[in-house]
């Protein structure tokens, strides 16, 4: 995506640091940059604005400017970079919950800004891959546990081996052109019926 990225919405209150951030980006070759004043329907705006990135610059985050971006990572869902003039190791833990990409601490500089957007973005790639593969991994794991439920009624009920009880879930589920953990479900709601 660091290639991909198009528009940035930069979030500050002060119009000369959104302009230091505005001069880097545009230097590294994004087109679109937005700047957007802090406000209280800056949600709203983000979500219109639909950016590649969010960029906030502050002086100090306070607990109410990490709530706001803690809603901007999650409702956006987009990396979000936060360029700080001071902090101290809860504030950056705190942001870091937030969902922030990346956070630089008194490291404004318009030569730096698109390496530091690009590691928010590979950052941000890299943990919705993570929380993808997991999800992946609890749904596998969660369609293990009713396929195993569904054998041992089957054993149970039919007198069959585990092996036949698998085997029968698979035909059973070819034939109705329906997945494995699907049939298994429907025998697991049919025997809480009986």
């Amino acid at each position: 995506m660091q290639d991909g990225v198009v528009s940035v919405a930069v979030v500050d209150a002060d119009r000369a640091r959104a302009a230091i951030i505005e001069e880097g980006l545009r230097a590294a070759g994004i087109p679109r940059v937005a700047i957007v004043p802090d406000s209280p329907d800056l949600l709203d705006r983000l979500v219109a604005l639909a950016p590649d990135v969010v960029v906030i610059a502050l002086d100090s985050p306070s607990r109410d400017v990490l709530e706001q971006m803690f809603k901007v990572s999650r409702v956006v869902e987009r990396p979000v970079a936060v360029f700080v003039d001071r902090s101290d190791t809860a504030t950056m833990q705190a942001a870091i919950d937030a969902g922030v990409s990346a956070y630089v601490v008194d490291g404004l500089k318009p030569e730096r800004v698109r390496a530091i957007v690009d590691m928010a973005v590979m950052r941000f790639n890299a943990y919705s891959r993570m929380r993808r593969e997991l999800d992946e991994a609890k749904t596998a794991l969660a369609d293990r546990r009713t396929i195993d439920k569904a054998k041992g009624l089957l054993m149970t009920r039919k007198g069959l081996s585990e092996a036949d009880a698998y085997a029968l879930l698979r035909r059973t589920a070819m034939n109705e052109k329906k997945r494995l953990v699907e049939i298994a479900q429907a025998i697991i709601t049919a025997a809480e019926l009986f």
